[in-house]
């Protein structure tokens, strides 16, 4: 009893402590994400590119420029993981204003196929530098609060994506602004947000450079993958974990001396070393495999068409001889994106039966919708495609993170989502390099997309055979056990 009226004091005091000091740093952090996200400009880029203010050619803009953006993010993912934690996120997240204000400057002013393609590797910058954002706010506030935050924080750069996105089909289709305009508004917004995040506390803990607890870090990295629209809520499996109310009890501004003694000294050799074993442990389920492997093959898809979506609609309906409705066409399926996501939350299913045939049918739809996009040569189905494959994966990510969330055998979960994502950059940047590079095939943009939607399909049937396969041997093994005499049992 007394136990745990102890217990239940240092959680109140625990919610006190947080309470105090938990809302400036979201405030902050939410305002940084929804300045950072308001870029009106960015539906027209590929337009803008192509128009009299750069006036490039379609081949440097697809086949020279765009894969820029690939190779350096790949190049930046790991070392700016390792550095945002090393450095405890706010550094990086400064660095990811100043990355974007740069490309945004030089969107206005640089000149050149040279200069632009030096534009895409700030660009790159300023997206592998998306993990500061969303790992900063788990430093700073108590755990009871993290499934709260997270929402906020994700909610302001989906709201921002969205006011910017509608915000410049408006300007473009109602007050008939430039697309320098909507450069400038976007470079605005973008450096409103570079000095917000100067007021963000300086965090004191980091997940592993400056250690915290292991339960900590479950909670830390459950929403992961900004970009893809996934979010992970709350699972039964986290919330009966051993230990983890016995972990809630405890103020997260406890300190004590081997802890500080651990911080003054940062063996970084030895931190790679846990972060590998935690790798291999992570991996050893079966489970957590398939879906890390779609996660991987479907987002390195994803990545592609999202890139040269833009292009393709470019090619389909050129924008200087008409109305384009890019803006409008984002900000719709960014929006039905997110009720699917709320909507797949609800849903209960045997993902542990049905996962692999739901993610083979899914990705057959994926592939027919890229494949429409690029045959059907109208607009108008080509916006409607995107938005279906936009909902679907975002439906699936949510998913596979659900999944992946459940079946880690370690709670490592910013180290898992970390690599899967890396997987699907470095197949990004294979596939890049072969189809789409000036010094590969150097293909079209039509020749591309078909690629992709043979690339869907592709992952569709390995994961139909696959589903099939794990259907007939879980159903072989209920046959051996009802085929057994009492006694055996």
């Amino acid at each position: 009893m007394a136990g745990s009226r102890v217990g239940r004091s240092a959680r109140r005091s625990a919610r006190a402590g947080g309470g105090c000091c938990w809302a400036l740093p979201t405030a902050l952090l939410c305002a940084y994400g929804f300045f950072c996200s308001v870029r009106p400009s960015e539906p027209f880029l590929t337009r803008y590119l192509l128009g009299p203010h750069k006036n490039l050619s379609e081949t440097q803009v697809f086949n020279e420029i765009y894969p820029v953006w690939t190779y350096s993010y790949l190049a930046l993912l790991f070392p700016v993981f390792l550095a945002t934690d090393y450095l405890r996120y706010k550094p990086v997240v400064l660095l990811q204003g100043l990355s974007l204000i740069v490309t945004w400057f030089m969107l206005l002013y640089a000149q050149g196929l040279r200069a632009i393609q030096f534009l895409e590797f700030f660009y790159g910058m300023g997206t592998a530098t998306d993990i500061a954002y969303y790992s900063y706010i788990y430093s700073v506030v108590d755990i009871n609060l993290y499934q709260k935050v997270t929402s906020y924080c994700r909610s302001a750069t989906l709201v921002g994506y969205t006011v910017g996105s509608v915000s410049g089909q408006v300007l473009v289709s109602v007050a008939g602004w430039s697309l320098f305009s909507l450069n400038v508004i976007s470079l605005t917004s973008i450096s409103i947000a570079f000095g917000t995040a100067w007021f963000l506390p300086m965090p004191q803990k980091s997940l592993f450079f400056h250690h915290v607890s292991s339960q900590q870090l479950s909670w830390e990295m459950k929403v992961m993958d900004c970009k893809n629209g996934s979010a992970v809520q709350d699972h039964p499996s986290v919330q009966t974990a051993p230990g983890w109310e016995e972990e809630t009890k405890v103020p997260l501004n406890r300190e004590d001396r081997s802890a500080k003694k651990q911080d003054q000294k940062v063996d970084i050799v030895k931190v790679l070393k846990d972060l590998w074993q935690d790798f291999l442990q992570c991996y050893s389920s079966q489970t957590m495999l398939c879906w890390s492997v779609w996660w991987a093959l479907s987002t390195c898809g994803y990545f592609q068409v999202i890139n040269y979506a833009q292009g393709l609609w470019e090619m389909v309906l050129p924008s200087h001889s008409t109305e384009v409705y890019n803006g409008a066409v984002e900000a719709a399926s960014t929006l039905l994106g997110a009720v699917a996501v709320f909507v797949v939350g609800h849903i209960k299913t045997s993902w542990a039966m049905w996962g692999e045939v739901a993610l083979a049918l899914f990705s057959f739809l994926i592939a027919a919708a890229v494949y429409i996009m690029d045959t059907v040569r109208n607009i108008w189905v080509c916006y409607a495609s995107y938005v279906v494959f936009r909902i679907i994966y975002m439906l699936l990510i949510t998913i596979a993170t659900f999944q992946i969330a459940t079946n880690l055998s370690v709670e490592r979960y910013a180290l898992v989502f970390g690599v899967n994502t890396f997987i699907a950059l470095a197949l990004q940047t294979l596939l890049t390099l072969i189809v789409v590079d000036a010094s590969g095939l150097g293909l079209d943009i039509f020749t591309q997309f078909m690629i992709y939607a043979s690339y869907f399909a592709a992952i569709s049937l390995v994961f139909l055979g696959s589903g099939i396969y794990s259907i007939m041997r879980a159903y072989s093994r209920q046959e051996q056990v009802r085929s057994r005499p009492p006694e055996s049992q």
